[in-house]
């Protein structure tokens, strides 16, 4: 008999540290393969949270409780390496945006100035986590609003709610400010000595300006300095004059391999002329710069027509022809309910279910999941542990048995393991975000 998901978690969740346990006919991906080839079918050994073995499915192994998967996917968990938590969660208040990047801009700056306390960051900064904790990420790399005044703030919230979530979200910060901040060379100091306390990544949102090249070299130069990674958001825009990537790259190949580089939405490739976009992926992948893609925001801003008008152009960068040049790429949530981007949960498979549709990563699938698992993390220079023989057991269960039936849903019952325990979360209620002074 088939076990229900239900059942098959109550299973999981008796499992003792010390016993053998074999998960058997599961389905693990098998990247690059297609169709009925593109998964492999085996049994997974655990013991004390901690992967015993991997062997093709319906090998005798002896002794071992089994516990049947009947074909449902198992996948590593997830790296998000392009989220704004600071942002996230604020929509209630802060109401939406024209569904402009401007316009945005314009009122999550206003929320910023009035309502960005360390309670209220920590506040929705939290919710965020037990979201994506809850969906099965184990590691996030946050972009951190750092304009003056308010990071200090910023920074020592992250600091402590990093602490706080050790051992189950890796958290990383990445600095966010307009790239023409840095002219003021005080500050761009100090923020970036303050990122180094922190163990941080520097970063900057790069945008055509006539000093662009200086204010980048600025950048690269203090991490270097302050043996920072650089994390820029770069071309988010519909224009294909914008070559802040170009820009980007050249630099990241001056300062050669001392500053691990990546650039996020770098939308403007995808209008570029052939002979543009190819000058500017050579030189990101001579760099060795890695690429994320944010479909879902850049989906939504992007191309924006106004209410009587459709979008004609996807807003998304040149994905494919980034892989095919030998550039690591991955997936992202980027903004969560904010004037952004006014929807998502920070689940990862969501994303990834947008990122196929929207980029057709159908090529086949398989060779895609690595863009929200291992191949994003390393991306971020973090390496997370593989469904392999030796490895801390981390990983998810889905209902689904193949890459189309997992794509198909939502698999809100999928269940996470993490380091060995299944876990037993539910998301958190919207009221959690209510202020602490309303009646009831």
């Amino acid at each position: 008999m088939i076990p229900s998901t239900a059942r098959l978690r109550e299973q999981l969740e008796s499992l003792r540290d010390d016993e053998l346990v074999v998960l058997a006919n599961a389905a693990l991906p098998r990247p690059g393969a297609h169709g009925a080839h593109n998964i492999e079918k085996v049994d997974i050994g655990l013991r004390r949270g901690r992967i015993a073995f991997v062997t093709p499915a319906g090998r005798d192994l002896g002794s071992g409780r089994r516990i049947d998967l009947a074909g449902r996917m198992v996948w590593p968990r997830f790296a998000d390496i392009h989220v704004h938590l600071d942002k996230g969660q604020v929509l209630s208040r802060s109401g939406p945006s024209d569904g402009t990047l401007d316009n945005a801009i314009a009122i999550i700056g206003k929320d910023r100035a009035e309502h960005w306390t360390a309670d209220d960051l920590t506040r929705r900064i939290g919710f965020g986590l037990q979201c994506a904790w809850h969906h099965g990420t184990a590691l996030i790399r946050t972009h951190i609003d750092s304009h003056p005044g308010q990071w200090q703030i910023s920074w020592d919230v992250f600091e402590d709610i990093r602490r706080a979530w050790e051992g189950r979200i890796t958290l990383q910060g990445s600095s966010l400010v307009p790239v023409t901040l840095l002219r003021d060379k005080d500050y761009a100091e100090a923020l970036a000595r303050r990122v180094a306390m922190a163990g941080g990544s520097f970063g900057a949102v790069a945008f055509q300006v006539p000093d662009l090249r200086e204010l980048i070299g600025t950048a690269f130069s203090l991490a270097a300095r302050y043996g920072l990674d650089v994390d820029f958001h770069a071309d988010e825009t519909g224009d294909p004059k914008s070559r802040a990537l170009l820009a980007i790259a050249q630099a990241a190949q001056h300062y050669g391999n001392d500053v691990r580089v990546v650039a996020g939405h770098c939308c403007s490739l995808s209008v570029q002329d052939a002979q543009t976009r190819k000058q500017t992926l050579d030189a990101v992948a001579q760099a060795g710069v890695g690429l994320v893609s944010l479909p879902a925001c850049n989906l939504y801003l992007q191309d924006r027509q106004g209410p009587e008008k459709s979008p004609v152009w996807r807003g998304l960068m040149s994905f494919k022809e980034a892989r095919t040049a030998g550039i690591a790429v991955a997936l992202g949530s980027d903004n969560t309910r904010d004037p952004f981007h006014p929807f998502g949960d920070l689940d990862m498979l969501d994303t990834f279910r947008l990122g196929v549709r929207a980029l057709q990563l159908d090529d086949p699938v398989s060779r895609w999941l690595d863009t929200v698992t291992s191949g994003a993390a390393r991306i971020a220079g973090h390496t997370l542990p593989e469904i392999a023989e030796g490895h801390r057991a981390n990983f998810i269960v889905f209902e689904g048995r193949s890459f189309e039936e997992v794509l198909a849903r939502s698999e809100a019952d999928r269940i996470v393991v993490a380091h060995g325990t299944v876990l037993r979360t539910s998301l958190p209620s919207y009221r959690e975000l209510d202020p602490s002074d309303l009646p009831g």
